[in-house]
């Protein structure tokens, strides 16, 4: 069942819940939504330890582009608002972009007390080709014409997707799903800021202080691994490579690793005094 609740801007925004436990929200990535990506999935194995929210980001699913222009400081508060609903403290998953997302609310907000991250589409060094300086204004360009299709076959081929994938993608059902919400790139390139173009990350790009699991797959671009080890290091948190895996992740290993960090949380607690 949907549910929505309210962000600091005025924004209805659409969530679910499942299980029961501990509160965990999980942040998706590009493009991603409740009824689309592996969210759901991910919740239905999750739901047997906690208490799982799920939402759609601006701009996808059931939440509208925003009451007010798109910024990061809406996207955080939108965090916020679910985890309000969670009862006001809760951990946090985010994946790809929606990571990154995590990130930044880790570092701005009190309710989130553990966060596990899996690879953030960083280029920190020369193991892949740095996303282009102009791709966020010709992301805007594009939108402003209309193209979304264009917007589409950019970020793909930018991520990797050779050219034969992309044209079958283009002849599925998929490129149907995903045409709705390519407004909303811009937005999550936006996010990533400038930390795609080779260099390592800055020391001080976030101000994290709680226990974080950076994870990657095995089976992943060397770039991303190198990233996340690099956001491991940034962050002080530990690092994790799942044997096997790709960007797209099975929920039938994510949702173990999840489990046993999570609940290190219930294990130290102690007695309440």
């Amino acid at each position: 069942m949907t549910r929505f609740t309210t962000s600091a801007d005025g924004t209805e925004i659409a969530y679910s819940i499942t299980g029961s436990g501990p509160a965990l929200v999980i942040v998706d990535g590009a493009m991603c939504h409740r009824m689309f990506g592996p969210t759901t999935e991910l919740a239905s194995v999750l739901d047997k330890n906690f208490t799982v929210h799920t939402y759609d980001r601006r701009g996808r699913g059931e939440t509208g582009d925003g009451a007010t222009p798109w910024s990061l400081e809406r996207e955080v508060e939108d965090v916020d608002a679910v985890i309000r609903e969670a009862g006001g403290s809760a951990f946090v998953f985010g994946v790809s972009s929606g990571a990154v997302l995590a990130l930044e609310a880790a570092s701005r907000l009190p309710g989130i007390s553990r966060l596990a991250i899996y690879e953030v589409p960083f280029v920190v060094d020369g193991t892949y080709e740095p996303r282009p300086a102009d791709i966020v204004r010709r992301m805007d360009d594009m939108l402003a014409r209309g193209d979304r299709s264009g917007m589409l076959s950019t970020f793909m081929k930018m991520v990797g997707v050779p050219g034969i994938g992309l044209a079958v993608m283009k002849l599925t059902p998929v490129w149907k799903k995903l045409k709705p919400v390519a407004h909303t790139l811009p937005w999550d390139l936006r996010i990533l800021g400038d930390d795609g173009r080779g260099t390592p990350l800055p020391t001080d790009r976030w101000n994290v202080k709680v226990p974080t699991l950076a994870m990657d797959g095995g089976k992943s671009p060397e770039y991303l691994r190198n990233a996340m080890k690099n956001v491991a290091e940034v962050v002080g948190a530990d690092h994790r490579t799942l044997p096997g895996q790709t960007h797209m992740y099975k929920p039938s290993v994510m949702a173990p690793e999840l489990v046993e960090f999570f609940s290190r949380a219930q294990r130290t607690a102690g007695p309440i005094a």
